[in-house]
């Protein structure tokens, strides 16, 4: 058996499921990042994109290939109060959180897990940052007050953990919105 496979789109290293592809880019578990695979994924022109949790989610079965070309797969951050943000703040709805502190604001919050969950479905989000938490997720299980951003190279949206479901917010910090004055 040959250490390293592709077959229907899946990576195979030395029999363990280790990631998949997605046109001319692989999506591969960081475990399994080392010469011999990065220089097995270039000789296929194939680029490697190397997320925690992708050799887990395959065992799980989780469905991450066939992605429709109109609906990319993001990747995912959770956003969380940082401990010592105002304790009122913690674990509230939206409405209340504008009413007593205002918008959510970026400053008060920390990232408590960043890659792909192989999914931009917010309530299948929701569930997995709650029942099994990927690796490298270093918060609370996801929560009312909580951000979610789903994000590509090109944009981010930000989705606030609310009551029931998730109300889309406007997130980014000041240096990401800047715009250059060109009346000088």
């Amino acid at each position: 058996m040959p250490g390293i496979s592709l077959k229907n789109g899946l990576i195979s290293y030395y029999g363990n499921p280790a990631g998949y592809t997605e046109k001319e880019k692989a999506v591969v578990d960081k475990i399994f990042q080392n010469e011999e695979l990065s220089t097995w994924l270039k000789s296929r022109s194939l680029t490697p994109e190397w997320s925690d949790g992708v050799m887990e989610r395959l065992i799980a079965g989780e469905q991450i290939t066939g992605i429709e070309p109109s609906a990319p797969l993001k990747n995912v951050r959770i956003w969380q109060l940082k401990p010592e943000t105002e304790v009122r703040m913690k674990f509230i709805s939206l409405e209340d959180m504008i009413r007593e502190f205002g918008e959510p604001d970026p400053e008060h919050y920390r990232i408590a897990y960043d890659g792909q969950l192989g999914t931009n479905d917010l309530e299948a989000i929701y569930t997995r940052c709650n029942v099994n938490h990927p690796p490298g997720y270093n918060g609370h299980s996801l929560s009312m007050s909580d951000v979610v951003e789903l994000y590509d190279g090109d944009s981010s949206e930000y989705h606030y953990c609310d009551r029931f479901g998730f109300q889309k917010i406007n997130f980014e910090s000041p240096e990401q919105t800047q715009t250059m004055d060109m009346s000088m």
